[in-house]
Parts: structure tokens; sequence; C-alpha cells
């Protein structure tokens, strides 16, 4: 296996890691409030729109992590 360890490309995966897990999050939590207000019901939508970001940046940050490493 060739060892090319560029720092620049691991900057570059962090800085993903990042923008992906803070945006699914902040969308999810902002989608919440937002239902929140909609329907009336004041922390349900908040706590469901949470963790579904969580999960959805834990996914793509999963994804991104083995396409790093898979060298495609």
């Amino acid at each position: 296996m060739k060892n090319d360890r560029n720092p620049l490309k691991a900057i570059a995966l962090m800085s993903t890691i990042l923008a992906q897990l803070a945006g699914s999050t902040l969308i999810g939590v902002f989608s919440g409030k937002w239902l929140d207000k909609h329907f009336d019901s004041e922390p349900i939508f908040l706590i469901i729109g949470l963790f579904i970001g969580l999960g959805a940046g834990i996914y793509s940050m999963l994804v991104s992590v083995r396409k790093f490493f898979s060298g495609d």
C-alpha cells in the first residue's frame, strides 16, 4: 500500500466531517423548532429533529470517511 499522507487531505476530511455534523444537526434542530411552533407542541419535535439530524450527520460522516480511505 502506498504511503502518501498529505496534511491538506486530512484537513479537508476534518472540515467535511465538521460541516456535515454541524449542518445536519442545525437543520434538524431548526426544523424541529419550526414544527413545534406550527403544531404548538413545544419540545417534542425539537428532540426528534435533533436526533434525526445527528443520525444523518453521523451517517454522512461514515460515508465520507469510507470514501476517503478507499481512495476513490
